[in-house]
């Protein structure tokens, strides 16, 4: 039986964890900023259409697996995170919004790491909030990394701001909805 940690939809997860040090290391190489933030935006946005195709091709090639179930958020979540901390170095996205998505990230992923620990774990699956606060910052953060004029037309600045702004305000009412859901078991379990 072939390995689950080889299949083509998890190479491509994987190749999201890969993509994480590229978009960082492009900031350290000598060259001019507006070439630095243009090869770290596709670096970005070719790794973030990857999130879609993984998913796509595990159904549609029939190779699904609790492994790439496991990997695919925590790819997307060490992206948008490591993403957002280049951002806050460079004074592109506000401290308290990246403190926001990140505490948010860390808080929901422990929280359904106890779940699943105490047989809940269905209570905090995967909602459409979720995809739509991570949707939300796949779109925002190319907008703050190119930082400059798209097609001569489009200052993505103003832009990525208000969409990462959104994205923070999804990811707080993500976060509710998900403590929300918890609550009723972690309240059976404490008392």
């Amino acid at each position: 039986m072939r390995s689950k940690f080889f299949t083509i939809p998890t190479l491509l997860t994987w190749a999201r964890m890969v993509a994480i040090p590229l978009i960082i290391g492009v900031f350290y190489l000598p060259l001019d900023v507006e070439l630095q933030n243009l090869l770290a935006t596709v670096i970005f946005v070719v790794s973030a259409i990857t999130d879609w195709f993984d998913g796509y091709l595990a159904r549609k090639l029939n190779q699904t697996s609790s492994f790439g179930a496991f990997l695919d958020p925590v790819a997307d979540k060490l992206l948008v995170c490591a993403s957002l901390l280049a951002l806050l170095h460079l004074n592109r996205v506000d401290m308290f919004v990246a403190l926001i998505i990140v505490g948010r990230e860390i808080a929901i992923s422990a929280l359904r790491e106890w779940m699943a620990q105490i047989g809940a774990g269905k209570s905090v699956a995967v909602h459409m909030i979720g995809k739509l606060k991570t949707t939300a910052q796949m779109v925002a953060i190319p907008f703050l990394l190119l930082n400059g004029t798209l097609f001569g037309l489009l200052d993505t600045r103003p832009v990525g701001r208000i969409l990462i702004g959104f994205a923070a305000i999804l990811t707080v009412w993500s976060m509710v909805y998900y403590m929300k859901k918890a609550l009723p078991e972690i309240r059976a379990k404490v008392d």
